[in-house]
């Protein structure tokens, strides 16, 4: 209950300082389609190198002081930009900051959560677990946009900022319950205090030797690599040349988050009857199969098959994340959640800004049609690696073996 309460508060505090600070840049700063992607880059990028660092330190210290931590200084950082508007000093240096300071903190608490998650609930209940904080975090990321739209409307950008602090203060205090247990540091097994760079290698080891974590992680980052290139034409593709209406293309997008809930919904029931493992198997594939509907519209019919895209990706997607951060949790050392949940975390999210950005250059020398189905054809191959055969690491060791002995 308190990791609900904990990402919602978190999730509508993200949503409306990301608002915020691009519509401050805009009407303050007078920042143009350059600078709003600079800040968009800023809060995305320096989190997704830090990662593996962060759960480095997960494991290292003590867990729910910094995430208490991470998140008081999550609202300083944040509450910086009214102060400085308010004393006319806000610079875009300042605002840069900010930006990649904010997203650094953002990813160092999803990687401290997921390590922290096995520890609160235990095995038996992640993946019902997952699924909830999953609900939670979709509340908030659904109606966050709309309270900072409204807030920023009613009140300016300054005082939604003010707001935005707020809810990180209420995300601190709620983390300051949690179970003192997480205070005690996980990696038990770290008995000679290796150096951040050993620790980092174990990490690193760790998913390599879970061949399932691995393939899993492999095949998230094709996914992510194509849905990143399609996401970044959706928009442009969908009015221009298929000619949506804009409550059609906002149509489309609610559709998501429907599916996103219904996904939630059946994640639990879904991998319990399969296994965590299965579902992510068969999810992977059907999140790649669903974004050929995206060229697909170019033939005909494009507002039925957009909106048949936006429910079958987002249902198998949200199965599928759900799914494979459970076998994470439950396949990870002991003593290893945080440097395993860093790890995986840095590899999907660096493919999502470069298929964004791969997928647009191509675009504009190839069209846009061939680039969405090559974006497709690289999803649905990356989940369909999921049914190849997984070695096991005791298998590998007889294989060694045997191989030593001709």
């Amino acid at each position: 209950m308190l990791l609900c309460a904990e990402q919602t508060a978190g999730s509508v505090g993200r949503q409306i300082t990301a608002l915020a600070l691009v519509l401050l840049a805009v009407t303050d700063l007078r920042a143009g389609p350059f600078d709003a992607s600079v800040i968009l880059a800023l809060t995305y990028l320096p989190g997704a190198v830090l990662s593996p660092f962060a759960g480095v330190l997960a494991d290292r210290v003590r867990l729910r002081r910094l995430l208490v931590l991470a998140t008081a200084l999550q609202a300083v950082v944040v509450g910086s930009v009214p102060l400085a508007r308010t004393a006319g000093q806000l610079t875009w240096p300042h605002l840069y900051a900010v930006a990649a300071v904010s997203g650094t903190l953002t990813f160092t608490l999803s990687v401290c959560l997921q390590a922290a998650l096995p520890r609160v609930v235990g095995a038996a209940r992640l993946l019902a677990a997952n699924s909830v904080l999953t609900g939670a975090r979709t509340v908030g990321q659904i109606g966050g946009p709309a309270a900072g739209g409204v807030l920023v409307g009613l009140v300016g950008t300054g005082p939604a900022l003010t707001a935005g602090c707020a809810a990180y203060a209420v995300e601190a205090l709620v983390l300051l319950a949690l179970p003192a247990s997480l205070n005690s540091p996980a990696a038990q097994g770290d008995a000679a205090r290796p150096s951040p760079a050993a620790a980092l290698r174990a990490g690193l080891d760790a998913v390599r030797r879970e061949r399932r974590l691995y393939r899993m992680t492999a095949a998230g980052a094709g996914l992510n690599l194509g849905s990143g290139a399609v996401a970044a034409l959706y928009v442009l593709y969908a009015t221009r040349e298929l000619g949506l209406s804009p409550w059609q293309l906002g149509l489309t997008y609610a559709l998501f988050s429907g599916a996103t809930v219904l996904g939630i919904l059946v994640s639990g029931r879904f991998g319990e009857r399969l296994g965590v493992w299965r579902a992510t198997r068969i999810c992977g594939p059907l999140a790649g199969a669903a974004m050929f509907l995206v060229p697909a519209a170019a033939l005909g019919a494009p507002f039925p098959l957009l909106l048949g895209y936006q429910l079958g990706y987002g249902l198998a997607v949200t199965v599928w994340s759900i799914s494979m951060t459970t076998l994470q949790q439950l396949t990870a050392p002991p003593g290893l959640q945080g440097r395993v949940a860093g790890v995986t975390q840095a590899v999907l999210l660096m493919t999502v800004p470069v298929g964004a950005l791969g997928g647009g250059a191509l675009a504009a020398a190839l069209g846009t049609v061939p680039v969405l189905v090559a974006s497709a054809a690289v999803a649905l191959v990356s989940g369909a690696t999921l049914w190849a055969p997984v070695r096991t690491e005791q298998e590998g060791k007889k294989a060694a073996l045997a191989d030593q002995a001709q």
